[in-house]
């Protein structure tokens, strides 16, 4: 894992009320879910490696039996963790079929004429702009690959708006969400933030899955789930973040004082 500047245990426990966040806090903060939107990259992914998995399988009479699922039918199995084997089972494949599907998947989801497909979450603009305002320190914490990270801020106009991003050095380690990578990497970061001189004893940590509700826990973090990612609210409740809501705008209004 590496990081790039621009310009932290126990579990946390769950709150009644939010402290909001002073000026000069530190947020860590997952990429893909929270900021990023990959949902239509993700489904062009899938299409695409059934379509591939078609041509290489199919038979003289040329019926072999493929249901594509809807964009709506594949992330609610994305959503709630349903494994990709299943996810080909459903579509119809069986067998070796099923093995040469998730071979084109890894192949595919990280293609670079695919990434211009992830957009900016609703909301997300105006909550890093929020924060920066209000002095929030944000440092993103992410298996995505560095670059892929950097290029899609400035792309926004965002990018003044991030401290620092600790990302990956490998662009397949954000598709198989590890989430021993996640706790590695959100630790490297703590250890850096206090090295630097900065105090996390009111950060928190928000992501939309396990690893990120896992990696903050496990540094004793405050934890923030949102649920316009990958992963439901029920999935996300199962490990008892200190609060979930929908996306970062709303993270937003309840980190900061009004």
């Amino acid at each position: 894992m590496q990081h790039v500047p621009l310009q932290l245990a126990s579990r946390a426990p769950m709150v009644s009320a939010i402290t909001p966040m002073p000026s000069g806090s530190i947020l860590f903060c997952d990429f893909d879910g929270p900021i990023a939107d990959v949902s239509d990259r993700y489904y062009s992914t899938y299409r695409q490696a059934l379509n591939h998995t078609f041509v290489a399988y199919q038979p003289e009479d040329g019926r072999l039996p493929i249901r594509t699922l809807t964009k709506a039918q594949f992330w609610q199995m994305k959503q709630t963790r349903v494994p990709d084997p299943v996810i080909a089972d459903w579509s119809g494949l069986a067998g070796e079929q099923v093995d040469y599907f998730l071979d084109q998947v890894n192949q595919l989801v990280n293609q670079t004429q695919l990434l211009h497909q992830d957009c900016l979450q609703p909301g997300a603009r105006d909550a890093l702009l929020q924060f920066q305002c209000q002095g929030v320190r944000l440092v993103i914490v992410t298996l995505r690959h560095t670059g892929q990270v950097l290029q899609f801020l400035h792309d926004h106009d965002l990018a003044t708006t991030v401290s620092q991003i600790y990302g990956a050095t490998d662009a397949t380690t954000a598709y198989p969400n590890r989430v021993e990578h996640k706790i590695a990497s959100l630790r490297a970061a703590i250890a850096d933030q206090h090295h630097l001189g900065f105090s996390t004893r009111a950060a928190w940590m928000i992501g939309d899955t396990e690893a990120d509700i896992c990696a903050g826990q496990a540094a004793g973090l405050a934890t923030l789930g949102v649920t316009c990612g990958i992963r439901s609210r029920d999935h996300l409740a199962a490990h008892a973040p200190t609060v979930i809501t929908g996306n970062l705008h709303r993270a937003a209004q309840l980190l900061l004082a009004s």
